[in-house]
């Protein structure tokens, strides 16, 4: 009769050794002395631009931007009358607050099935959503998006878009770019 296997046969087998743990610790020493030299205010002129596939924006926080807050990020999308941003689609949900203008949002909406795997359908007719100054916009986790500015309205429509930077830390950095805004680099 054969015997059974234990796991105390098996306890200390293994392929070399490492220094993960210790790695770790000097990384966690490391970050956080170079976290106590990160500025708590960043300057208007120390924000960069960007011409991004969904039109011009600025940086306001960004992971590589060097400063304290580690979870979020947020930029202002800039809209001139009557031009829209690019389509995309992302796993983390997003608030926009309009700081100035007016216009809409189109959002097609997804149902999800995982009894055998993964089944993703986006609706084929958005819904619309008006906005102006003052005002809020919510956009739920991998709902297809994209902004409109007004054509009548005065100036620029100026949105600032606030987004939880976690999500691609633990492994859900899905961001699919669906459509280019109008004269943006890319596709």
């Amino acid at each position: 009769m054969a015997k059974a296997l234990d796991e105390r046969d098996f306890a200390h087998v293994g392929a070399g050794n490492c220094t993960f743990r210790a790695d770790d610790v000097a990384a966690s020493v490391a970050f956080r002395k170079e976290y106590e030299t990160r500025a708590n205010v960043v300057p208007s002129e120390a924000m960069p631009f960007e011409h991004s596939a969904d039109g011009l924006i600025k940086h306001l926080i960004h992971n590589k931007m060097n400063t304290p807050e580690c979870c979020v990020e947020a930029y202002m999308q800039f809209l001139k009358p009557g031009e829209r941003s690019g389509k995309h689609r992302h796993m983390w949900e997003e608030v926009i607050f309009v700081v100035e203008g007016s216009g809409y949002d189109l959002h097609w909406d997804f149902r999800f099935d995982c009894i055998e795997e993964f089944e993703w359908k986006w609706e084929d007719t958005p819904k619309r959503f008006e906005w102006k100054r003052g005002d809020f916009i919510y956009v739920p986790p991998f709902v297809t998006h994209q902004h409109f500015a007004n054509p009548d309205v005065q100036g620029e429509v100026r949105l600032i878009v606030i987004s939880n930077r976690i999500f691609k830390a633990i492994g859900f950095d899905w961001f699919d770019q669906l459509e280019n805004a109008p004269g943006a680099p890319g596709k």
